[in-house]
């Protein structure tokens, strides 16, 4: 398909059809991204005699993951949308030099990862919440998960500079390939070979190369819209600062998952050992199946509205959100549904543990007591930045975690004394109520005005235009 046909399609195919085309490619992507980061804890949790420690273990590994992953949205998630708006506006030299300065970016940042954790890797775990007890199966995962830190860099966040072009089935191939290959690669290094925790490790991170190679040979072919191309390789102030300014929100509201994991196993350590640990790395991974489908969705959304906003076509924006919410909605409160009403099911994936799955089925339903509306959060996060609002943005990522949650973390075992653990978990549902019904408002008063004066830039081009002729 032609450069420009390729772009005619996110101005004038159905709304329905476009978000069809683009976000189930993108939902399939992230639903098997989220197998592929489970699967590691899946296998490590059935290990026979350690699994329970060894899953303990590696959830605490879990907030160094996110902080790679934060790292490369602030590289790469507001320089795509970036580069959709300059599409949406016919400059692709700046698309492109905007992807070649993130290309850039992910690079530098990837390889301080790489020296940051394997120098002071096992003292961030026993400051994120392992134990004595679980500290070396933390640290065996992790100095070999480190090492392929630039790998996933660069497949996160290219593949962001692929999706935004429209090219979803891509997209969703870099995933796939890297996913089916760790379903392989796990059980052979972890239980064929016995390697345990570091076989999971490398399974991962040799999945990750073959992902990135992918990526990279597909952004230097002849496929895609936008190249990468030497010339661009070049920081230009110009360019990455308003790309970084823009991923600035969801490199927080990743960050802030890792904090916010950190101080959850710190109090949950406190008040309830490596049994409690083990479980919030369970309630985590069971919130991921709520979150990350969503993120899939909205992000296939997302060069829909960033191109048309570009294009100046309000109400084709307007049709976008309005099919989006419909759809995120319907599928957290099905999914959220599932997991209140089959919790041990859900933890039993996970462990052979009684000991933690009883504390899951427990304790979950306080905890995800308010996650079906949390879709709402979702989109209108990601919505932000797709208009390219940057401060908008920002303040909401910061809202949920930062300002509401985790200071509720240590504010509420205060308060309720006799029963510390449960104050703890009670933080979650009450921070999602507060921020879903804050951020839906907010957004909804900037949605409108800026589709208002997108109406208002029209109709005096309009009157420009007839006044000309």
């Amino acid at each position: 398909m032609a450069t420009e046909e390729k772009l005619d399609l996110l101005k004038n195919t159905k709304v329905s059809k476009l978000l069809f085309k683009l976000a189930v490619p993108t939902i399939v992507a992230h639903i098997v991204n989220l197998l592929y980061m489970e699967v590691d804890r899946i296998m490590i949790g059935h290990i026979p005699v350690i699994g329970g420690d060894a899953l303990t273990g590696v959830g605490v590994c879990l907030s160094v993951l996110i902080i790679v992953m934060s790292f490369s949205s602030l590289c790469s998630v507001g320089g795509a949308s970036r580069a959709a708006i300059f599409l949406g506006k016919g400059d692709k030299e700046s698309a492109e030099k905007t992807l070649g300065n993130c290309a850039l970016a992910l690079i530098i940042s990837g390889l301080l990862m790489i020296v940051i954790f394997e120098w002071k890797g096992r003292e961030l775990l026993l400051l994120f919440g392992a134990s004595d007890i679980t500290i070396d199966y933390a640290w065996d995962y992790m100095k070999i998960y480190a090492l392929g830190a630039l790998s996933v860099h660069l497949t996160l966040g290219l593949n962001c500079f692929i999706t935004t072009q429209g090219f979803a089935k891509t997209s969703m191939l870099t995933v796939i390939i890297g996913a089916v290959l760790n379903l392989i690669l796990d059980p052979l290094f972890i239980f064929v070979f016995n390697m345990g925790v570091k076989g999971a490790a490398l399974a991962t991170i040799i999945s990750q190369t073959v992902s990135a190679i992918w990526v990279v040979l597909f952004l230097i072919g002849n496929k895609t819209v936008l190249k990468i191309k030497l010339k661009n390789f070049k920081l230009e102030s110009r360019i990455i600062l308003p790309a970084l300014s823009l991923g600035l929100a969801p490199f927080i509201m990743n960050f802030t998952e890792s904090i916010l994991g950190i101080c959850f196993n710190i109090s949950l350590l406190k008040y309830g050992g490596d049994t409690a640990v083990g479980a919030m790395t369970i309630f985590m991974s069971l919130s991921q199946f709520i979150i990350l489908p969503l993120i899939g969705l909205s992000q296939g959304a997302k060069p829909i509205m960033s191109y048309n906003k570009g294009a100046k076509l309000p109400e084709r924006m307007k049709e976008t959100l309005k099919l989006l919410l419909m759809v995120a909605m319907t599928y957290s409160f099905v999914i959220w549904g599932l997991i209140m009403i089959t919790p041990r099911t859900f933890a039993q994936l996970f462990t052979d543990s009684e000991q933690i799955i009883v504390y899951v089925e427990k304790m979950i339903r306080v905890f995800l007591a308010c996650g079906g509306l949390f879709s709402a959060q979702i989109v209108c996060q990601q919505m932000f930045v797709a208009l390219g609002k940057a401060k908008e943005s920002l303040f909401i990522a910061l809202l949920r975690k930062v300002i509401i949650l985790i200071p509720l973390i240590y504010i509420m075992p205060l308060i309720f004394t006799q029963n510390q653990q449960l104050a703890v978990l009670l933080a979650e549902p009450l921070a999602d109520l507060i921020s879903v019904i804050t951020t839906v408002i907010f957004f909804g008063v900037v949605f409108k005005k800026e589709l208002n004066s997108l109406r208002t830039q029209n109709q005096l081009e309009g009157v420009l235009e007839k006044n000309q002729n």
